[in-house]
């Protein structure tokens, strides 16, 4: 579909097509980071935190992001957008430094292998979407 072609009716449809991934995405990443969290719980209590801390930071990451993101192509204030970035940036990389001041350094692998799962996740998601139409 061509840019000249794009109704609003197009654009009302995708974003509720982006609402449905997104609340998909935010379902099944918060039943991995529970499921890993509790079979590694066992192990190590700290591990276990990591993942928790790990995934949720991620998704709130990733859907600060995407609201970001929709702001701008809507308003198109680049400035406000890339303050927003750097704040995010800021805050999810202060978490994990906390975490591993306080714990083991291995805590930081974990944090993060956590942190971009809600990402990976979308991306299959999106990606077999697309696929299908």
């Amino acid at each position: 579909m061509s840019a000249l072609n794009y109704s609003p009716a197009d654009a009302a449809a995708d974003l509720r097509k982006s609402g449905a991934l997104k609340r998909a995405v935010v379902r099944r990443s918060v039943l991995l980071v529970v499921l890993l969290a509790a079979c590694i719980a066992p192990k190590s209590i700290l591990a276990s935190f990591s993942v928790v801390l790990g995934g949720l930071c991620g998704l709130l990451n990733m859907l600060i992001t995407m609201h970001g993101t929709q702001q701008l192509v809507q308003r198109r204030n680049v400035g406000a957008f890339v303050i927003s970035s750097f704040l995010r940036l800021a805050a999810f990389a202060i978490v994990p430094l906390g975490l591993s001041l306080g714990g083991k350094w291995w805590t930081l692998v974990i944090y993060f292998a956590c942190f971009f799962l809600p990402l990976a996740l979308y991306l299959l998601l999106v990606r077999r979407h697309f696929e299908r139409e």
